[in-house]
């Protein structure tokens, strides 16, 4: 396997979560930038460039059987933040790829990304490398499960006072023309407006990461916070790569409570305990709206971090829609890119979807009027609210057998919690997913492997151990069973 990206952070990134959860895994780096050059490893965490150039050396070397020569045979290649990649043929990642398919001509390549469209192409499967999409927790009801699930922390984007002005920039490549954002973005009284909020709305906040636009406004917004008292430092491409590099460890070890960058940290930048965005970086791509807002997604229960605070000057939120349902760019010809699906919270000014029935902020309930028409509407009628979710107490649990033409036996287990009941179905004779859920649902309760069939099982249920509370969605039209406590 070899897992490819762009930039030697993310290599790093990568190679030390796979060893996190696989300390013995039999892995190499070959990176220029990391000083790391192993081709041999079945698992190589590369970069692109580099890879590039040590196949390209290896085009002379006739004396070696192909299969052996630079990275040799591989059977899959995994592309992290392959939105990255551009259509053309003429690519340093299409000749990565089309050299290793010359050793194995059945190479398959799989791409990563959480926002698989970009501008001016639409979706990374209109054109170019990828087909087809297999997997996709990008959606709506797949984001929100995320969040209750606990594998995402919720963002509260929240209207500020001062808001930048873009409607005099002209476009450039699709996205507003970066000369003129720096010069709307960078003037003193919008940086001392924009710093004085993040101040005051982040008292109680630990870990900020604010988007600037431009390199200049990125030094003058760290110097405001600076003199309010704030320890921070800009990152930018005019900084030498050592420099970055210390700032940023100064940032994740707690050191600086605010670091400003200028699209350096847009993509990738893996540190969980940010609890506030400040965004002063306007743009029309959704894919870069995705990406900054992903940053503050990552849990971070080691800090207690419940959610984190988007302060969003630049308008994107209104522009572009929220995280989990951005409008999303489309084709040129295929017409234009749809209603943003936002609302804004008459109390607390915080955005939410179109849809949703209660702000996440304040709990505020949000009055819809009805619309009626004569013909059919091909607007989406009702999207995903963020998930509710409650604990309940467990006094009783009922286990009984429960048939389905055409399906294997399951168990029904039914959680009685006051005058609430909750099911949940165990599918040990069922296949892949359902099956290992209802093996991992059995060894929490039981110190013995589980049975090979349903009706085994029912007759042990009395050795089960039973949950003393349940973490329970309960905003769906079938509440489902999230966790348990013991």
């Amino acid at each position: 396997v070899m897992m490819l990206t762009h930039v030697k952070e993310l290599i790093e990134q990568n190679a030390e979560k796979l060893i996190k959860i696989w300390p013995t895994a039999p892995i190499g780096i070959y990176s220029a930038g990391l000083k790391s050059r192993d081709m041999i490893m079945p698992i190589v965490f590369g970069g692109v460039q580099s890879v590039a150039k040590a196949i390209k050396r290896s085009e002379t070397d006739v004396a070696t059987p192909p299969h052996l020569r630079h990275f040799g045979w591989r059977d899959l290649i995994l592309i992290d933040e392959c939105h990255l990649l551009s259509p053309s043929e003429d690519t340093t990642y299409q000749y990565v790829i089309s050299e290793l398919k010359k050793i194995n001509p059945h190479l398959k390549v799989i791409g990563f990304s959480a926002t698989p469209y970009r501008l001016k192409q639409g979706m990374l499967t209109d054109e170019g490398l990828f087909t087809d999409v297999c997997y996709d927790i990008t959606g709506i009801e797949a984001f929100n499960r995320l969040i209750a699930e606990g594998y995402l922390a919720p963002l509260i984007p929240k209207r500020t006072l001062t808001e930048i002005d873009v409607s005099n920039i002209s476009m450039s490549g699709g996205d507003f023309n970066g000369k003129q954002l720096q010069d709307a973005v960078d003037k003193d009284e919008i940086t001392y407006a924009a710093v004085k909020e993040i101040v005051e709305q982040g008292y109680n906040r630990r870990s900020w990461l604010i988007f600037a636009s431009g390199v200049d406004n990125s030094e003058h917004v760290a110097a405001m916070l600076q003199s309010f008292g704030i320890p921070a430092a800009a990152s930018h491409s005019k900084l030498s790569g050592a420099e970055n590099d210390s700032r940023i460890a100064a940032f994740k070890r707690g050191e600086l409570r605010a670091l400003v960058n200028n699209n350096k940290l847009t993509t990738g930048f893996d540190h969980p305990p940010i609890d506030l965005i400040g965004m002063l970086r306007p743009t029309m791509s959704p894919g870069l709206w995705v990406q900054m807002l992903g940053r503050g997604t990552r849990p971070s229960p080691d800090t207690q971090k419940e959610n984190c605070l988007v302060l969003d000057f630049a308008g994107n939120t209104r522009r572009l829609g929220p995280i989990n349902d951005p409008v999303k760019p489309r084709k040129p010809g295929k017409g234009g890119p749809g209603e943003v699906p936002v609302r804004i919270c008459d109390h607390c000014g915080v955005y939410n979807h179109a849809a949703a029935r209660y702000c996440v902020n304040c709990g505020a309930e949000f009055k819809f009027e009805t619309n009626l028409f004569e013909t059919a509407s091909e607007a989406q009628l009702l999207r995903s609210d963020l998930p509710v979710v409650e604990y309940f107490p467990v006094q009783r649990v009922l286990y009984n057998l429960h048939e389905k033409e055409g399906s294997p036996a399951s168990i029904k287990v039914s959680y009685f919690c006051g005058f609430q009941m909750f099911n949940e179905w165990i599918c040990l004779e069922h296949k892949g997913m359902p099956a290992k859920k209802a093996r991992d649902w059995w060894r929490q309760r039981h110190y013995e492997e589980p049975p090979e069939t349903t009706a085994e099982a029912l007759q042990r249920v009395s050795e089960l151990r039973m949950p003393s509370r349940l973490r329970v969605w309960t905003n769906k039209k079938f509440p489902e069973v999230l966790s348990y406590e013991f």
